[in-house]
């Protein structure tokens, strides 16, 4: 496409299909496109350049909606996680308040059982009133743990209240959060379908212009071995970045898949976290997140391993090689590769 790169599309498997569907008609369109039932326009290069221009920019958008739907997944698991504890929390505070409830009915039986009497009278016409004293003692005992006993439950049931008010709000949080990633997914296919619509809408010289251009670009910007590169002799800023940068090396040439974590497939935020998984280290999940995973350094002082966010949305993420060089997934239906930090305007670099 054009120069700049176009982006991947993080989040769920149920949108691999349509995404090495669209990547397959922007790298090979004249074989996945039917001839257009339009005319040759007056100046088909500039129409190929504008086309191309679109779908970049419908790909970018896409790229953002799927970061998008990256985040709302991972909140889903979190929210999914926390909601359930506190239902837990929940179901122990009710069985604890209910045997506290049986406590207290037990005690209020007894007191029935007792009698009414006045304990002045009950003194008077007690047979054994040493006796009765010691009995009234423990009586005194028994009510004061009964009082005990109902200020946990007044002390229980106000907790209880407070975790079911919280796992209510939790569910709810859960319930937008779900509903967000389904925009988001949307989102992601009404872009590509619009790209495929622009592509579909070329003649058979322009779909044949376009795949020209696009291998010619993929040529120039793609190296799948550092024979072909030279990334300097700088050293990583640590072992596990040694470790993290060798795993994402070694997956060079694998597919791009929307949401994937690898280990065959990857997007580009699920590329860096299988990469620092294989080095010990779990990163977040996307690209915004994984942009404060660690501490900033300028891009002068990039050393190989660290992490470099791409765009002002921070929606791609690469890793750095050396000799100003990333290794990265860059969109669909391209594979991981090398390619110059230059290509795409960088936000920050990230040491882990």
């Amino acid at each position: 496409m054009s120069a700049h790169r176009r982006p991947q599309l993080p989040g769920g498997h149920t949108l691999a299909r349509a995404l090495v569907l669209t990547a397959a008609a922007t790298t090979a369109v004249g074989a996945t496109v039917g001839t257009a039932a339009h005319g040759a326009p007056a100046d088909p290069g500039r129409r190929t350049a504008d086309v191309r221009a679109k779908v970049d920019r419908l790909y970018e958008e896409a790229e953002q909606a799927s970061e998008r739907a990256n985040a709302a997944g991972e909140d889903q698991k979190r929210l999914q996680t926390e909601a359930g504890q506190l239902q837990d929390q929940v179901a122990a505070g009710q069985e604890e308040l209910n045997g506290l409830y049986t406590d207290l009915a037990t005690a209020a039986a007894a007191q029935y059982r007792d009698g009414g009497l006045d304990p002045s009278v009950r003194l008077m016409l007690e047979s054994d009133p040493a006796g009765y004293l010691t009995r009234a003692r423990a009586l005194d005992q028994a009510a004061s743990r009964q009082s005990d006993t109902l200020h946990q439950v007044l002390d229980r049931q106000r907790r209880l209240d407070q975790r079911r008010a919280e796992a209510t709000a939790k569910l709810a949080e859960l319930e937008e959060v779900r509903r967000s990633l389904a925009d988001h997914k949307d989102e992601v296919r009404r872009r590509l379908g619009d790209a495929q619509r622009l592509l579909g809408g070329l003649t058979t010289d322009e779909r044949a212009r376009l795949a020209a251009d696009d291998a010619a670009d993929a040529a120039r910007r793609a190296a799948h071995g550092a024979d072909r590169i030279d990334l300097g002799d700088q050293p990583p800023s640590s072992d596990r970045a040694a470790a993290a940068l060798a795993a994402a090396i070694s997956r060079i040439g694998s597919p791009y898949v929307y949401g994937s974590t690898g280990p065959s497939t990857f997007d580009c935020s699920g590329l860096m976290y299988w990469s620092w998984r294989q080095a010990g280290v779990t990163l977040p999940r996307t690209s915004q997140a994984q942009a404060h995973a660690g501490r900033r350094v300028s891009l002068s002082e990039a050393r190989p391993g660290d992490l470099v966010i791409f765009y002002k949305d921070m929606h791609h993420v690469g890793m750095y090689a050396g000799g100003g060089v990333v290794v990265h997934a860059p969109y669909p239906g391209a594979r991981v590769r090398y390619e110059s930090v230059g290509a795409m305007p960088v936000s920050g670099v990230v040491r882990v």
